[in-house]
Formats: structure tokens, sequence, C-alpha cells
């Protein structure tokens, strides 16, 4: 008989899947692509970085100065993702390389949207499925929160000139640059005399590449057209990305649920249907907001 891998009230992804999806979260978020992974455990915390100054040059006979140490406190902190995805009952009969396979299609699904819940969070600060401001997400855990602006002309490389001088004098050494699509175009359209590209390493895509000596990283979450209820006019950002430190808390897992309303669709028993719930704690903070400038229209 069958094994029904569906028919559980938690079950974990098979090992293959959840790879699959943690890949889709590194290759389908900005953020992801050009700042740090760092292990977390569940629930609030901190990540640290410090400066040391510089090293002294001591003289014969002389005795030695004390160093110093400037320790720069990241506040980490916890925030829930989910997909709720229906089926139908039937699934749950199925034999188990048919099953495998439904959860192989879900993983196609739910990856890229969790994905790109982080670069939505720790950006904008908004909920992805409703496009309002989430309370849960202060304005110091958001890069748009920075007051460094840059406002885009029709030169877009005199625009990352100016982003990038604004981190500078923030005390930073900008590396790396999150693009929306409408920008990311303008740079690809850049040619030469002999109609041969200015950037020709750079490419639309997510997965970052070289764009003027930046790390960068194309993707539809930095502008979140479509999604935020309200107008971002984000078109780039600029900095420091190792001052974005994240990580995953909570290894993403399937719930089964097969009674209840867990999504205000009705009951499942009345529908004959399921319910697969996948979930993804991000933990995430900024050291230093000045350490990012905006490209916004």
């Amino acid at each position: 008989m069958p094994t029904n891998i569906l028919h559980s009230t938690d079950i974990a992804v098979p090992g293959q899947i959840v790879d699959a999806i943690l890949g889709k979260v590194k290759f389908g978020s900005a953020l992801a692509q050009l700042s740090q992974n760092v292990p977390q455990k569940y629930g609030a915390g901190q990540a640290w970085t410090a400066d040391i100054g510089e090293a002294e040059l001591v003289t014969p006979g002389a005795q030695k100065s004390p160093s110093s140490l400037t320790p720069n406190i990241v506040a980490l902190t916890p925030h829930k993702f989910q997909k709720t995805i229906r089926l139908d009952q039937e699934v749950q009969w199925a034999d188990e390389d048919y099953q495998l396979s439904i959860l192989a299609q879900l993983q196609e699904l739910i990856g890229p949207a969790l994905a790109r819940a982080l670069d939505y969070g720790g950006i904008h600060g908004i909920d992805p499925l409703s496009g309002a401001a989430a309370a849960s997400i202060i304005a110091s855990s958001k890069i748009a929160s920075t007051t460094s602006a840059v406002t885009a002309t029709s030169n877009p490389v005199t625009d990352l000139d100016a982003a990038e001088a604004l981190v500078v004098a923030a005390g930073y050494v900008p590396n790396g640059i999150a693009l929306d699509p409408a920008l990311a175009a303008s740079f690809r359209g850049q040619r030469d005399t002999n109609g041969k590209r200015i950037y020709p390493e750079f490419k639309l895509s997510t997965e970052k590449t070289d764009l003027d000596g930046f790390a960068a990283s194309v993707s539809k979450t930095v502008g979140a057209v479509g999604v935020a209820s309200v107008a971002t006019n984000l078109k780039g950002i600029v900095g420091d990305f190792n001052q974005f430190v994240w990580g995953i808390q909570k290894d993403i897992g399937v719930e089964v649920i097969t009674t209840g309303d867990p999504d205000g669709q009705g009951d499942l028993k009345r529908q004959n249907q399921i319910a697969i719930r996948a979930e993804i704690v991000y933990g995430w903070g900024i050291a230093d907001l000045s350490a990012f400038a905006k490209i916004t229209s």
C-alpha cells in the first residue's frame, strides 16, 4: 500500500525540495544576492561588526598605546511569511510518486514568493500580499527609510554617480546596486558610438552581475510596482550591502491542514479540500541606513 506522504499534520519537505526552495531565496531576492546571510536562531537577536581603527607604529623602546574598538550592534528581528495553497482532497489518496510531483510543483510556486518576501519586507517594510505597510517592520529595519536620495534624471550614469557620492560622504564604500527593471533597462540601452553595449556584462537578472564595477541585481521587488499599495517611486538602491544582515531563522516546512478554514475561503471538509501551508521566518537588521542611497523617480 503506498505511503500517503501528504496525510500528516506536520511534515518536512523532502531534502532535495528544501534545497531547491532555499536556492530560490538566494537567486530570487536582490537583498539575498547583495548582502550577508548570517546563520541565526529563532527569535530577536543581534549581530555585530566592529571598527578597530588602524595599527600603531612602535619605535624601539617606546610604550604601546591602547587600541580602539567601536562595536556596531545590529538588532535582528524575526518576520514570518507564509503561503497557503488549497488542493483537492483526492491528492491524499494518490501514490507516492504523484504526491512527490505535487510537492515539486508547489516548490516552483512557493519558492519565488518566499524569496521576494525578503525584499518586500527588508526594502519597503510591506506585507507582500496586501501591499500595505507592516506595523511589525519598524522604520530602521527597511532600506527605503534612508534619507539619502537622488531624484532620477534622464542620465542613469549621473544618477548612479550621485547616489554613490552620498554613500561615500556617509563614510561607507558602496559595493552593490539593486535596480528596478526600468532603471536596469536604461543601463542596458547605453551604447558607444560604434553601437556596442557600454556595460556588456550587465544582465537583467536577479542573479548578480557587474554594472560599472558594482555587484548588481535586478528585481521587480525594488520598485514594488503592482505590489505596494502606495507607489514607492523607487528605481534603485546603491550602498554598502554589508550593512544589511539577514538569515533564515526557521527551515521551510509544510503543514497539511485537513479541517477548518485556514485562509478564509470556507470549510475544507465541506469543499473536499486540504490546504498546504509553507512558512519561512527571516531575521534581518540594518546597521546604518546612511550606508544606502535611493534613486527615486
